[in-house]
């Protein structure tokens, strides 16, 4: 496909800008930050395309946290008018990559989703024997920052737009110690190379599937397995040679050395399909869904704390519905009902299992 350019007028639009800042501020106008944005909308908006069009536009500074999710991440807040300027660059690439990314990548688009990469794994399981489950270690803290503008500018001959996307990435702050060596580096090599995005930026999942594009199109194209799907870093190849897909772990071990990246070793590895293989907080059979233990028993723990909560007074309905609802449907996917009665049969909250009917009969 051809390189695409004049995407700069169309981003700095006020438009655009209007658009990404409604984006931006979804389910979050509330907060102080926001709320302030907001306030001035108009007079922030015009401020942000003055800045953009001169080339004075910086990014600003993150705020980082620890999460447990259930592993321990490092989650980058950039300042909300940075956020602003993500999604409207997001907003002009992502027709630009979307016609090229390869149709079982489910992450971070629209029509895509985890729910959508269960339904695949799950044909697929009934399909074949065996599965090539990969991981790729410390994904996001290991990308090169050069390898991605590299990637950008295959598709992309718009220099003000690429040059914003440069700034972004150049401004992430520090992340996870990811230090590897590859075929032809020297000692400093990897200390020299400016990697890793942060967890949280809008543009960090964008950017995450386009390094990975070039992973797939290898996949779909050379190794052609019977199935194939990815969601962020987690893929799978289905087939029903347990050789051939040794093979091909080695030759996808080749391919993302090309991008500096390297394999989860104790994550990825072929399985039997008929023992269940572990994906995206499921495990997939070839006859069933079933969530992982930890999902539900972290459920249960959140269950008991937020009637802690709630009965104290620290938490309204609205609080826990909005918490809830989103294991509610990531569970539904499996069929689970239940269980998800018997994880909810512990929250004590009136009109609680009302709302709970209403989202199973919708």
């Amino acid at each position: 496909m051809k390189r695409v350019g004049g995407l700069w007028p169309q981003l700095v639009s006020r438009e655009n800008l209007f658009e990404a800042a409604k984006r931006a501020a979804a389910g979050k106008r509330k907060r102080g930050e926001v709320a302030r944005f907001w306030l001035n909308l108009e007079q922030e908006v015009l401020q942000l395309e003055r800045e953009l069009v001169s080339g004075a536009y910086q990014p600003g500074r993150y705020r980082s946290f620890w999460i447990e999710d259930p592993k321990r991440r490092l989650i980058s807040a950039a300042p909300f008018r940075d956020r602003v300027v993500h999604h409207a660059l997001t907003q002009v690439l992502e027709p630009v990559f979307e016609v090229r990314f390869h149709p079982h990548a489910y992450a971070s688009r629209k029509g895509k989703g985890v729910h959508a990469a269960i339904r695949h794994a799950e044909g697929a399981a009934r399909k074949y024997e065996y599965v090539l489950k990969c991981d790729i270690r410390k994904y996001f803290a290991s990308m090169d920052h050069e390898i991605l503008m590299a990637l950008l500018g295959r598709s992309v001959k718009c220099k003000p737009t690429l040059e914003l996307a440069r700034r972004i990435v150049a401004g992430s702050n520090e992340q996870e110690e990811s230090i590897a060596y590859f075929e032809g580096d020297l000692l400093w090599t990897p200390y020299e190379r400016r990697h890793g995005l942060p967890l949280g930026n809008q543009t960090s999942q964008f950017f995450g599937n386009v390094y990975l594009n070039a992973l797939d199109q290898y996949v779909g194209s050379v190794l052609k397995p019977g199935s194939y799907l990815r969601y962020v870093d987690d893929f799978a190849l289905f087939g029903n040679d347990k050789r051939e897909l040794g093979e091909w772990r080695r030759a996808i071990e080749s391919k993302l050395a090309e991008l500096r990246l390297r394999l989860h070793a104790g994550k990825s590895r072929v399985y039997r399909v008929k023992d269940g293989v572990t994906m995206l907080g499921w495990k997939v059979l070839p006859d069933c869904l079933r969530l992982k233990r930890e999902n539900v028993q972290r459920m249960r723990r959140k269950v008991a704390w937020m009637n802690g909560e709630y009965g104290a007074g620290r938490m309204d309905l609205d609080g826990v519905r909005a918490r809830v609802m989103g294991w509610l449907g990531h569970s539904r996917v499996g069929g689970s009902e239940r269980l998800r009665e018997s994880v909810l049969d512990g929250m004590a909250l009136v009109g609680w299992h009302d709302a709970v009917a209403s989202y199973d009969c919708g």
